[in-house]
């Protein structure tokens, strides 16, 4: 059992890093195989399709970044610090990933979103399903932040929380297309124009 879950697992690490690097298209099962160091058989063994697999990186690299999201947007911090804090550890995320391969790779879910929208629905439902979690997520940070003050009254919570995480994905594609990460670090002002943050708790959140 143990064998066999070790060479699952190799197999989503080498699927998600080449679909990181080069797409889900280009890619073919024998090249993720030789990329995981197991038998093309192997494949057929845990998936019954690309788009499996697909589907399963989809939800491994979510259980992963929600744990993080959780985190920084359930953390003790004021509501608006939570979001520069989630803005921070984005850019980082990108900068780490430069560093290492040389570009910036962008957001797995929205790099998979371009690329396979309209090819697989499957895939573009479990995204969706993502980016609702996404959303549901910051939402509940807005409304905090509206109760205390420290966002505009007649803010409507969801759709900003819709707008931010859209401001999320639309600057993670210029960093990838620029190959710069700092073109995240906008976020936190057009965040508290959005936001209709007030000019006093501007100053107290930097």
């Amino acid at each position: 059992m143990g064998r066999t879950s070790d060479a699952k697992n190799k197999i989503l690490d080498a699927a998600a890093t080449l679909i990181e690097q080069r797409g889900y298209t280009a890619l073919g099962v024998a090249e993720i195989c030789a990329a995981a160091g197991v038998p093309k058989g192997s494949f057929y063994y845990f998936f019954e399709s690309k788009q499996a697999l697909a589907r399963a990186v989809i939800d491994e690299h979510w259980v992963t970044q929600r744990r993080q999201w959780e985190q920084l947007l359930g953390s003790e911090r004021d509501p608006l610090q939570r979001l520069r804090d989630l803005f921070e550890a984005t850019e980082e995320v990108q900068r780490v990933g430069q560093q290492k391969a040389g570009v910036v790779a962008g957001c797995l879910f929205g790099n998979l979103a371009l690329e396979l929208s309209n090819q697989a629905e499957e895939i573009r439902s479990r995204l969706q399903e993502i980016f609702e979690e996404q959303i549901s997520l910051i939402e509940q940070v807005v409304v905090e932040a509206k109760e205390r003050g420290l966002a505009g009254p007649t803010v409507d919570s969801r759709e900003a929380a819709r707008s931010i995480v859209a401001q999320i994905e639309g600057r993670v594609l210029l960093a990838k297309l620029l190959n710069d990460p700092t073109q995240l670090e906008t976020l936190w002002r057009n965040c508290l124009d959005l936001l209709q943050v007030p000019a006093q708790a501007r100053t107290t959140t930097g």
